[in-house]
């Protein structure tokens, strides 16, 4: 709770700060910041998150990939962002249902993957944050995650020589504070982008489904769309799909947010894209297996007053629709995503 406070916060504060880009040219000085332009994908709606306040640049990206990867950000340096965002796996953390932190601690969610993320309104399993500029507020300070003040962080920051000149190419001068450390990251997370899937390549008609993968298809279409709808593959709801409480972490979901009953056990809907490298699933990550999680909504739904009308019943799902569906989910798999060198730690 005084996490989400102290966020809120310094979102205000940051809001209500009136400062001036330094990347400003003056009296004919023709350098600074090199513009980035920010493609949205064929098909995709326009982005949640607009990159006007906070210009998308190339100096600002490689700040942001430089703190994304460094473990100044956390207590004891052994737990950078990507500790628990890896690029392999769609930079969600792999094979693990909680992730590492600070003082051999575990996190209380299974991390969510960080991919096309300024289409997304609202961040976390329970939409804690609502703007994508302080979200790395949250596990920064978390005692169990990053375990940092940002003081300390920005005191880190400030004796680091390379991280003056490159705060200067970014912003203009070698100024560093938490506003321009969190729109730096911000650069580099929000341009996160996976749209280069097999499916992706058969909608642009460079590509087409095999037999089986288009019997997939057409039935997530009938089956899976309402709540994981494309180009998504998420609607970005928050939804109770009949998943029982686990007693040890009893996480009431969205509820920990709006204190509203109605909201009780609802999580954020997860995007599908790249769901074969982001396992286990589910927000506590109990399911090991696509093949498990479709068994749970064809015969574990469990009932609750809150669960969505639209799995209350079940999703019917025989052993050969089970089969198909996989065959179609693995065609959202972005290969050339996650081998992208731009999004690797800096020098790989």
């Amino acid at each position: 709770m005084a996490i989400r406070w102290t966020i809120r916060f310094v979102l205000l504060f940051l809001l209500g700060t009136v400062w001036i880009q330094a990347c400003k040219k003056s009296n004919g000085d023709k350098s600074g910041p090199t513009p980035i332009s920010f493609a949205i994908p064929a098909g995709f709606p326009t982005p949640q998150y607009q990159f006007t306040t906070n210009a998308l640049t190339e100096e600002g990206f490689e700040l942001g990939r430089k703190l994304f990867y460094d473990g100044k950000l956390s207590k004891d340096g052994n737990f950078p962002c990507a500790s628990c965002h890896q690029q392999f796996a769609a930079f969600a953390t792999f094979d693990h249902n909680f992730s590492h932190g600070f003082n051999n601690q575990f996190t209380t969610r299974n991390a969510p993957a960080l991919f096309n993320l300024v289409w997304q309104k609202q961040t976390h399993w329970d939409g804690g944050i609502n703007n994508l500029e302080v979200q790395p507020l949250a596990p920064l300070m978390a005692p169990n995650e990053m375990a940092e003040d940002i003081n300390s962080v920005l005191g880190k920051l400030n004796q680091d020589a390379t991280y003056k000149q490159m705060f200067k190419a970014a912003f203009g001068d070698e100024t560093i504070n938490s506003q321009r450390m969190l729109y730096a990251l911000t650069q580099f997370v929000g341009s996160l982008v996976s749209a280069d899937s097999k499916y992706d390549r058969v909608k642009k008609g460079l590509a087409a489904f095999t037999p089986q993968e288009q019997m997939g298809y057409t039935l997530f279409q009938s089956k899976c769309n309402s709540c994981h709808a494309e180009p998504l593959f998420t609607d970005n709801s928050f939804r109770n799909t009949g998943l029982p409480v686990d007693p040890t972490i009893n996480d009431r979901g969205r509820m920990r947010i709006t204190q509203n009953r109605a909201d009780s056990l609802k999580f954020k809907v997860p995007s599908l894209r790249n769901l074969y490298l982001t396992f286990p699933y589910g927000h506590d990550g109990r399911f090991i297996s696509v093949n498990q999680a479709l068994e749970h909504y064809n015969s574990g739904v469990q009932q609750s007053a809150t669960v969505d009308p639209l799995v209350q019943h079940g999703i019917a799902l025989s052993t050969n629709d089970k089969n198909y569906l996989q065959l179609f989910l693995r065609t959202l798999t972005d290969s050339t995503f996650i081998k992208n060198k731009r999004f690797a730690p800096p020098g790989s």
